[in-house]
């Protein structure tokens, strides 16, 4: 789509604001109609990117828990860029962790440098503060190919 990186980042923040609303549904990637938080980044990634790098692996809500496997973070590295999560920037993809010793399982696009957009299960995409709480889970961060 061409542009600078900046150009991008805010096109991403643009897209990630324009699924607020839309109803939590367990490995949905629908604008409007339904989606988790890995199909919030996958929506993301199709409107500003084009199509998605990879197919979707079958998974259950408890998968992290079940398999132990860093599957969020490997596609992360796998198709984005890592950032240092002092460093990150509206526009990166920032992945939780919720216990200790259990992978991370939950992912949100940074909006400023306060705010962050996600699905959360049981609610809406939604736009929250980036409060003490989701700080203290922040394991990993990511910029998009070319932002």
């Amino acid at each position: 789509m061409g542009g600078t990186a900046e150009e991008m980042r805010g096109r991403l923040v643009a897209e990630a604001r324009a699924w607020i609303g839309t109803p939590y549904l367990h490995r949905a990637s629908c604008k409007g109609h339904g989606a988790d938080c890995l199909g919030l980044i996958r929506g993301v990634w199709r409107a500003v990117l084009g199509d998605e790098p990879e197919a979707l692996p079958a998974y259950t809500p408890d998968w992290a828990e079940a398999t132990g496997a860093e599957q969020m973070l490997e596609a992360g590295m796998r198709h984005l860029r890592p950032v240092a999560v002092e460093a990150i920037r509206p526009g990166d993809v920032l992945l939780f962790r919720f216990r200790p010793g259990v992978p991370a399982k939950h992912a949100a696009l940074l909006v400023t440098p306060e705010r962050m957009v996600h699905a959360h299960d049981g609610a809406a995409v939604a736009e929250v503060f980036l409060a003490p709480w989701w700080r203290r889970r922040l394991a990993y961060a990511f910029a998009f190919p070319g932002a």
